[in-house]
């Protein structure tokens, strides 16, 4: 089909070309590289990649290099529904270094939503795409007759509303994303602006970069018709990954799983002022060993610094700092340490042999199996199951 306008190629089109290459190098960066087995980082480089695909579309849209490409046409649609749910769960694994198999549900509205494509759109004829792209870029141009295999009727219900089923879609994720990181801090005995844990700071950031995206997109859509304002948002992410790229460059050990330089220095300024003498953390270290051995209050899924502090009659600050310095591990690394040995007793125990690898996980405090195995083999080398097998033969 031979285009009724010229390419387009001006500033918008090379900071979108550069958010492209960018995303795209990002996101082969974080999924492929070998010695980052994290989770969290396969999470990122999936949105990354979401991120990339999203410009790409738009680029062509905006260049009109579409009418050379009509069968392109909505190809990133339906990873409208992806990015809420990855970065959710990018948060999730990032904080918790946990993703429990069962909730691939998340990702259930793209998969119904690629399935709708390829079943009621992408079939469609050249002529109903060619209209397609008019209508949401060129309202100007005439539109060519439309022979569609399916009539206009209530089955293109969810693509005419694609932008306010995604807005939605996005609140209901930031706000279950503020509650995930909100409650992790709180386990910190941390405000919400804290930066002494560089983990979940970060988390914080990256969620207020997510709530930049969702804002952009709120103004774009509500001040241009249709999609004439997408390059706005196209440029916006494209400075949220370029904004990302500077942190990777500042922070070169970004894949180290113990705590960088930075995040070491950052809790000794946190400290500087502290009312924490030799005498009182010698003696809570003492009565912490005791409590741990003793009354095994860890064994609770409602362990948390708060309540450990409040046994010690120490306040969270105070506990937090000698965790950090003393034993040099944060309270979410010292939780599981007593737990995943208190399960290997229970995995060699013959008197136990009858309970389930979820029942042990209940047993020591942990509310989902993948949690578990997660931080057992991280600290033993090797999964639960496997463990239990070897103690067996």
């Amino acid at each position: 089909m031979i285009s009724p306008l010229p390419p387009k190629f001006d500033f918008f089109a090379m900071f979108m070309f550069l958010g492209i290459v960018q995303g795209l190098f990002l996101a082969y960066f974080f999924i492929s590289k070998k010695e980052a087995n994290y989770l969290s980082n396969k999470f990122l480089g999936l949105i990354l990649l979401s991120l990339a695909l999203a410009i790409t579309e738009i680029f062509l849209c905006y260049t009109n290099l579409m009418f050379y490409t009509l069968h392109l046409i909505d190809f990133a649609e339906p990873t409208n529904f992806l990015l809420a749910p990855l970065s959710y769960c990018y948060l999730q694994a990032k904080i918790y270094k946990d993703f429990d198999k069962k909730q691939f549900w998340h990702f259930a509205p793209f998969v119904f939503y690629v399935v709708y494509m390829w079943v009621i759109f992408y079939p469609q004829n050249i002529n109903h795409k060619y209209n397609s792209y008019l209508q949401a870029y060129h309202p100007e141009l005439p539109l060519l007759e439309d022979d569609m295999y399916l009539p206009y009727s209530w089955v293109f219900f969810f693509k005419d509303n694609v932008n306010e089923l995604m807005f939605l879609q996005l609140l209901v994720y930031i706000v279950l994303s503020f509650l995930l990181i909100f409650n992790a801090l709180k386990k910190e005995s941390l405000s919400f602006w804290s930066k002494q844990n560089t983990t979940l700071a970060w988390c914080r950031r990256w969620l207020l970069q997510m709530v930049s995206i969702i804002v952009v997109f709120l103004v774009v859509k509500l001040n241009f018709k249709e999609d004439l304002g997408d390059h706005i948002l196209a440029i916006h992410i494209t400075l949220v990954i370029y904004s990302l790229s500077f942190h990777i460059v500042r922070q070169s050990i970004f894949f180290q799983s113990h705590a960088s330089a930075e995040e070491k220095e950052s809790k000794k300024k946190s400290y500087e002022k502290s009312s924490l003498t030799p005498e009182i953390e010698e003696n809570t270290l003492q009565k912490l060993q005791k409590l741990m051995s003793t009354e095994k209050p860890f064994l609770s899924s409602e362990f948390s610094m708060p309540a450990l502090a409040k046994m010690l009659n120490v306040s969270p600050h105070h506990l937090s700092q000698i965790l950090n310095e003393s034993l040099n591990q944060n309270f979410f690394e010292f939780a599981a340490q007593y737990r995943i040995e208190e399960a290997k007793k229970l995995l060699a125990s013959r008197e136990k042999a009858h309970l389930k690898i979820e029942e042990i996980a209940e047993m020591v405090g942990y509310n989902s199996k993948s949690a578990f195995n997660t931080s057992f083999k991280k600290l033993t080398g090797t999964t639960p199951s496997e463990f239990k097998k070897e103690r067996k033969e």
